[in-house]
């Protein structure tokens, strides 16, 4: 993304347009101006990394210096890259590691360390600037996995119609967040069990999990793999599950991150997904009704009939 504000601002109106060839077009005149150095005074996720030359058949390392879910969006082209270059080395957050392992498309996969990062390859470039490099968007279906029995996770957990809920964001936005108190009658359906994807319990749905060892992040995909549905924030839990091709419904705030676009509710990045969306800034109340509503249907309750509570599971999981 281009860090003229100007620029900025012209980009992500393309990209939420699903203009991809016009931000590239963006990305290219600023290349051709010389106007995205890698300055070593910036830190890592302000930088840029490729300066726009060619790198096939060249020895290329791919740097992460975004968010997990950033990393996790991004990592559907690192096949499609491998198939121009001599090799490709993956320079990643230490959190994505055992989860990136298995990606096709990887010789190399190293731990990203901000005090002392891996030499230069042939070619460098930062993992969310392959779309531009590679001249691809979104490319759908699933592309990670968790190595694990389905069925045996599901036996742990408990059975039945399990959804795997993240209603917290990053700090860093906390308006992409959604307060439990809002979404906790949103969950009055019947005979759901609900899977904790976020670390903080989240009064008063009345989580429980003592190990909190969700920032294993092979663990939260297992769990993420086990559900019939996923209901999350804008937060890494959404790339995660769409990239592993699971049902997610994804709660958005009215001025959106520019990757959900305007004016849909799915999202070509993830085929899997279905989009919610604030019509008023701070206001939950019109995607939750909607959600409450496709709840119902899709856990074959009419609404109205039964006023049970959501049964509201303790879980602790521990992996092989």
């Amino acid at each position: 993304m281009p860090a003229n504000a100007g620029i900025q601002a012209r980009w992500v109106s393309a990209m939420r347009r699903g203009d991809f060839v016009g931000a590239w077009a963006i990305n290219d005149a600023v290349l051709a101006s010389g106007g995205m150095p890698d300055d070593p005074r910036l830190p890592y996720h302000l930088r840029f990394v490729w300066d726009g030359r060619p790198f096939d058949g060249l020895h290329v390392v791919v740097r992460c210096y975004h968010g997990l879910g950033d990393t996790i969006q991004f990592a559907r082209y690192l096949p499609a890259l491998r198939r121009r270059t001599a090799s490709v080395t993956l320079e990643t957050q230490r959190e994505l590691v055992p989860l990136l392992q298995s990606i096709p498309g990887v010789d190399q996969l190293v731990p990203f360390r901000a005090a002392a990062p891996i030499p230069r390859g042939e070619r460098d470039l930062e993992i969310m600037e392959l779309s531009h490099a590679l001249r691809l968007g979104p490319v759908g279906g699933a592309y990670l996995s968790a190595p694990t029995d389905m069925d045996q996770t599901r036996g742990r957990l408990g059975g039945g119609r399990l959804i795997g809920l993240c209603c917290t964001a990053g700090d860093w936005d906390g308006e992409r967040s959604v307060p439990a108190v809002e979404l906790a009658p949103t969950l009055r359906i019947p005979r759901l069990r609900l899977v904790r994807l976020q670390r903080s319990a989240g009064a008063p749905l009345s989580w429980v999990n003592p190990e909190d060892r969700l920032e294993d992040l092979l663990q939260t995909a297992t769990l993420v793999a086990a559900c019939d549905l996923i209901i999350t924030v804008d937060t890494m839990i959404a790339h995660l599950a769409g990239a592993m091709g699971r049902p997610v419904w994804l709660l958005l705030k009215a001025d959106a991150d520019w990757r959900w676009m305007t004016g849909r509710n799915d999202s070509p990045w993830y085929p899997t997904m279905r989009l919610y969306r604030q019509a008023r800034p701070g206001d939950w109340s019109v995607p939750l009704a909607h959600i409450a509503n496709d709840l119902a249907g899709w856990a074959g309750i009419r609404h109205g009939r039964d006023e049970a509570q959501v049964v509201q599971e303790s879980l602790s999981f521990t992996p092989d």
